[in-house]
């Protein structure tokens, strides 16, 4: 029977059909995976075309490589060759499901990170994974089983050739289509889902191969001539502090609360008649509160780390992997260490690992004093940890004791971990009830939201009891999303609307509370429009202290001159007027299309404006650029100087 069907498939006996059967079943796998797995925002015939073919030059290029090989060894090849792919290709599957996002070279280098994710890795894995690795199984027993019989010839070099020009062809045809639909395609790469799109998930890999090997060149070929232009652009758009508000916190210590994974939908929230939380409700109406209803979180893939690169330096994070892993011994003018030269001791306080995500290196880097953390603080049991380390109650508990040993004035930071993916929650903790859509990621967020939300209000009273509420200005920020576009179908449901590009991008509101005590100001709401690189100016303004002096990439928020188009990470950019999302323009008030020519013009201008201020701000923190520039008064970093291992 076997020697009947063998010949029923003579072809598949040579090596070249078994090469491009399992070219063929790769490109189909990819194809169907980029289409139903990955929210590409594939438009129109022509886009679907290219995304149908773009895994095509890929696969004929890197399975062509086996080729090279003699005798049996060049099944041997094409199997590893394959099943590397494979695994690339489900890898980023995972990486998407979490991150809503592809793996880029430098987040390789993040793995110390991975031995900590636990839960939410093993959260993301669902039963039909399996089908990811049926081909494989398939074409490994053609092979064991002798259907398809081991061609031992020699392979001509010229048809290895042949395959590698015909493979390279599609991949140069591919690229010109696509950049006949999106002009300057790789040139203006800031946004992955525009790569993998038009050019595919393997090429996009090669695509930032290059990326970042450039990118870790910079540093090599910079020198002080480069810093000009940046020190150019940012005094040019500095805005001058608001006199109402200039100093009003002058003195202050000063306390970071970094609200993870809350994003604005929540704030007065009610689920099932009941507020999600009622403490942050409160504290926003506070008249010694302004409340930014218009912040918008800037994060890429480094994500919580990406949110304190950004509100440390208002520098932008990197298109590709996170500034606290790659860019951990740059020089820095941090806010710690232009607060240092104004007499303020730093801290860091967070219940996980001080190696995660590098802190425990690139704090040295910022000037913090100190770091305190999960070796700082007492676990009295299991129950007492979350999936990234100590829950928020014994956590901000703790914490006030190493607040109180600090010197005053202080800065500070307290990075709490219970309100994270997968928001899971025992369920004796939980005084709220589940939502109700079907999809587990977003029924769980509202229980975890409001534990956060009572362990803040617990860690106020502490605070007052302290002695240390009436003489800090809090300011209380959202680091990133909570729930990725993933999960649009069930956001639909929460908030009442379909959530497309418009609606998707308003949800990356995050929110933004500057409460300072017994201060003679004007709270209440304020509209602006913002984002996390606007956070340094504007407290180094109300703690007295003229920004002006520093590369900073952001503006005060209570300026009014502050700029109010507020960038993302891919190019995107939110603002009054306008919404740019995904190459479309949308008019803020409507939710609808642009269509006027004049202000599709201004939106078009725009997007070059946000584009050129991206690309200065990765020049500077590529190119370590502020080595080569010391302010008049800032005292430079010293690494050296710094240990944040806790002594016995």
């Amino acid at each position: 029977m076997l020697n009947s069907l063998n010949k029923d498939i003579g072809f598949l006996n040579k090596f070249i059909g078994f090469y491009f059967l399992s070219v063929i079943i790769l490109w189909l796998k990819t194809y169907v995976t980029q289409l139903t797995v990955f929210n590409l925002g594939v438009e129109g015939t022509f886009q679907h075309f290219l995304l149908f073919i773009n895994p095509l030059g890929s696969a004929l290029l890197f399975l062509g490589l086996s080729f090279f090989a003699k005798d049996r060894r060049k099944y041997i090849w094409l199997m590893i060759i394959y099943t590397f792919m494979s695994i690339w290709l489900y890898a980023n599957v995972m990486y998407y499901r979490f991150f809503n996002d592809f793996i880029t070279l430098p987040t390789i280098f993040q793995t110390q990170n991975f031995g900590d994710l636990g839960g939410s890795v093993a959260s993301l894995f669902q039963v039909t994974d399996v089908l990811f690795f049926v081909d494989w199984i398939v074409l490994i027993a053609l092979l064991a089983f002798k259907v398809i019989k081991v061609d031992k010839t020699v392979q001509p070099r010229k048809k290895a050739i042949a395959i590698l020009t015909l493979s390279l062809g599609m991949m140069c045809l591919n690229l010109g289509l696509a950049e006949s639909d999106r002009p300057e395609l790789l040139t203006r790469g800031f946004d992955r889902n525009y790569i993998v799109k038009y050019l595919g998930m393997y090429n996009f890999t090669i695509y930032d191969a290059v990326e970042s090997t450039k990118a870790a060149s910079q540093r090599v070929l910079a020198d002080s001539s480069d810093v000009t232009e940046i020190i150019n652009y940012t005094q040019s758009n500095y805005a001058a502090p608001n006199e109402e508000y200039f100093g009003i916190a002058e003195g202050r210590n000063v306390v970071y609360l970094h609200l993870e994974s809350i994003q604005t939908f929540l704030m007065d929230y009610h689920l099932n008649g009941e507020e999600v939380m009622p403490f942050l409700n409160s504290l926003a109406k506070d008249e010694d509160t302004i409340y930014f209803d218009n912040f918008f979180h800037q994060t890429a893939q480094g994500k919580t780390a990406d949110s304190e690169f950004i509100i440390e330096n208002s520098l932008f994070g990197l298109p590709q992997g996170a500034a606290f892993i790659t860019k951990g011994r740059n020089t820095y003018h941090a806010a710690p260490a232009i607060l240092k030269d104004h007499g303020y001791t730093s801290a860091v306080l967070h219940g996980n690992g001080g190696s995660f995500w590098n802190r425990n290196e690139i704090y040295k880097s910022f000037g913090f004093d100190h770091f305190f953390d999960l070796t700082y603080y007492d676990v009295e049991s299991d129950e007492d940890l979350a999936e990234y380390g100590l829950m928020d109650k014994p956590f901000y508990k703790q914490s006030v004791d190493h607040l109180k040993s600090l010197q005053q004035p202080f800065y500070t930071k307290l990075i709490p971990v219970t309100h994270h993916y997968p928001f899971e929650l025992d369920e004796e903790l939980a005084t709220i009830g589940k939502a109700d859509t079907g999809d587990r990621t977003v029924d769980n967020y509202f229980q975890t939201a409001r534990y956060a939300d009572e362990a803040l209000e617990q860690l106020f009273n502490d605070l007052k009891e302290a002695g240390l509420y009436d003489n800090t200005i809090f300011i209380l920020y959202g680091d990133h999303y909570g729930i990725s576009q993933n999960h649009n179908r069930a956001m639909s449901e929460i908030i009442g609307k379909e959530v497309g590009s418009f609606e998707s991008a308003g949800l990356q509101r995050v929110p933004l509370l500057i409460h300072i005590p017994g201060a003679d100001m004007e709270g209440g709401v304020n509209h602006t429009y913002g984002g996390q690189i606007d956070l340094l100016p504007t407290l180094l303004h109300l703690l007295g202290v003229d920004s002006k002096p520093f590369v900073h990439f952001g503006q005060d928020l209570l300026s009014k001159d502050h700029n109010q188009v507020t960038v993302f990470r891919n190019g995107d950019y939110v603002s009054p007027e306008i919404f740019a999302v995904e190459g479309k323009y949308f008019d803020t008030e409507t939710g609808l299309p642009i269509e006027d020519e004049e202000k599709l013009k201004i939106a078009k201008e725009l997007k070059d404006e946000v584009e050129y201020k991206l690309m200065l701000s990765d020049k500077t923190v590529n190119g370590d650029l502020l080595r080569f520039y010391t302010p008049e008064g800032f005292t430079p970093v010293d690494r050296n100087q710094y240990d944040y291992s806790k002594s016995e």
